[in-house]
C-alpha cells in the first residue's frame, strides 16, 4: 500500500476519530482500487473512469462505498499537494438507495428474551452474560462494537444513564431501562473484576464476531429463524418499537447517536404503517364501508 494511503488513514483516525472499523474498510478499497489502476496519487482521469467497468457486477451500495472513499482520498490528496487535479467526477455514481431495516416482530423479540430469562435462571455466568448483552442492545439501541467495548466505568450508580462511546469518538447518553438495570446488577459480581470492561474475555473485551454468533445460537434455541437475528437487527428493532410507541425523531436521533437525522428518517416507514392502518380503519369512509 502506498505512503499517501497510509497519510489519509492517519488523517481520519487523528482529525475524524474514525473507528479501527471505518478505518479497514477504507483501507480494502483504496487498496483495491491501486491494486486495479496503480497508485491513486498519480492515476489520470481515463485510469479513475475504467473502475466502472470492473465494478460493474459490485451492488450499488457497494460501488457507492468504494467511490466515497476514492472521493475523500482524491480531496485530501488535493489538499495536500500530491494532485493539481481531482478526478473523483469520473467515478461512477450509483442511485442511492437506502434499504429498509429487518424489522423484527414483537413476538419474535418476546420469544428471544423468554429464552434468555430461562437459560439465565441458571446462574451460569454465560447466560446471564448473555440476557445482560440482549437487554443493552434492545433496551437501549446500541452498536454491536459500542456495547462489546463498554468499559465497567460506563456502568451507571444512580442515575439511568449509559455513557456510550460511539463512532467518531463521539459521546452520548443512552437511558438504560430498569430491566437492564436488574440483569447488570446480577451480572457484575459475576463478571472478572480485575478487567476494565464490562463484558470481559481472553483478557481483553468480548468480541463482536463472538456477540453475533452468541444471538444466532441464541434464536434456534429460541425457535426463531438465525438469518433474521444480529447485534443490528435488534437495534432496529429498538428504534422501529420506539417509533411506534410515539417517540420523536429527534429524540431517537439522539439516542441512536446518529449525526445526520436523514439516517434516522429511514425508520419513518413505520410510521407510513401506522398511518394507512389509520386511514383503513379510522376514516369516516372506511367506516361506511364497514356499516354497508
Amino acid at each position: 500500500m502506498s505512503a499517501a494511503i497510509e497519510d489519509f488513514l492517519d488523517m481520519l483516525a487523528a482529525e475524524r476519530g474514525a473507528a479501527a472499523n471505518t478505518l479497514a474498510a477504507y483501507r480494502r478499497d483504496l487498496e483495491g482500487a491501486e491494486e486495479a489502476i496503480g497508485e491513486l496519487v498519480s492515476a489520470d482521469r481515463e485510469k479513475v473512469s475504467g473502475l466502472a467497468g470492473q465494478w460493474s457486477r459490485l451492488a450499488p451500495s457497494t460501488v457507492a462505498r468504494k467511490s466515497s472513499a476514492l472521493r475523500q482520498f482524491f480531496g485530501f490528496a488535493v489538499d495536500e499537494g500530491w494532485r493539481s487535479d481531482d478526478p473523483s467526477g469520473a467515478l461512477p455514481r450509483p442511485p442511492a438507495r437506502r434499504p429498509l431495516p429487518k424489522v423484527l416482530s414483537h413476538d419474535a423479540v418476546d420469544k428471544l428474551f423468554a429464552r434468555a430469562e430461562l437459560e439465565a435462571e441458571s446462574g451460569k455466568p454465560a447466560a446471564v452474560r448473555q440476557l445482560t448483552l440482549l437487554e443493552l442492545l434492545y433496551g437501549s439501541g446500541l452498536r454491536a462494537t459500542e456495547l462489546v467495548s463498554l468499559p465497567v466505568s460506563a456502568v451507571p450508580r444512580d442515575a439511568p444513564m449509559l455513557t456510550v462511546m460511539g463512532k467518531g469518538g463521539q459521546a452520548r447518553m443512552v437511558p438504560v431501562s430498569d430491566r437492564a438495570r436488574e440483569a447488570l446488577s446480577r451480572w457484575m459480581p459475576l463478571r472478572d473484576d480485575k478487567s476494565r470492561y464490562l463484558f470481559p474475555s481472553r483478557g481483553k473485551h468480548l468480541s463482536r464476531v463472538r456477540l453475533f454468533q452468541m444471538l444466532k445460537e441464541l434464536a434456534v434455541r429460541a425457535d426463531i429463524a438465525p438469518e433474521g437475528i444480529s447485534p443490528h437487527v435488534l437495534r432496529h428493532a429498538f428504534a422501529t418499537h420506539l417509533l411506534e410507541g410515539g417517540a420523536d425523531l429527534r429524540v431517537l436521533q439522539t439516542l441512536l447517536g446518529h449525526a445526520d437525522i436523514s439516517t434516522t428518517q429511514i425508520y419513518t416507514h413505520v410510521d407510513a404503517a401506522r398511518l394507512v392502518e389509520l386511514v383503513n380503519t379510522r376514516h369516516p369512509l372506511a367506516r361506511a364501508r364497514t356499516s354497508d
